[in-house]
């Protein structure tokens, strides 16, 4: 498997994270940090890592990176589509057929409950996806029993 030449080891990545949300020095960097605060209380395995110069959260697979705008953080779901939304906290990129976001603007406040639950069925929507791959590399009996012959 081929690895992203702009990935970088979980302890640069957390410190790149950081200094992302210091050089914001404004709202955006208070939301960044709040919501990498939140990703991290609802999945404590998730993964930090630094990817296309923004931060990148991955438990499984991706489960969202955190973009930072003039008006906005973004935060991209990797598999948003997949993802269960009760509560509608996705607000961009709702047209696509892989990927959703919540766009946060200054004053906004991430609703905790709903946001966690999210992270955890992204999380889970990977799970899912990783074990079906699995599934699809491993041979099946039948498909075994055809290679002996």
């Amino acid at each position: 498997m081929k690895k992203s030449a702009s990935k970088k080891p979980v302890a640069d990545a957390s410190k790149l994270i950081d200094g992302r949300i210091k050089a914001l020095g404004d709202w955006r960097g208070e939301m960044l940090s709040a919501a990498r605060t939140l990703i991290r209380q609802a999945d404590p395995k998730v993964v930090e890592e630094w990817k296309w110069d923004v931060p990148v959260w991955s438990h499984d697979g991706i489960i969202c990176t955190g973009e930072s705008y003039k008006k906005a953080v973004k935060l991209t779901f990797a598999k948003g589509a997949s993802v269960v939304d009760p509560s509608g906290l996705f607000n961009s990129s709702l047209e696509g057929g892989t990927r959703r976001a919540i766009d946060f603007r200054e004053g906004d406040k991430i609703d905790e409950k709903p946001f966690k639950a999210l992270i955890r069925e992204a999380v889970k929507v990977n799970a899912a996806s990783k074990e079906t791959k699995r599934k699809a590399k491993t041979p099946t009996k039948a498909a075994a029993k055809t290679k002996k012959k």
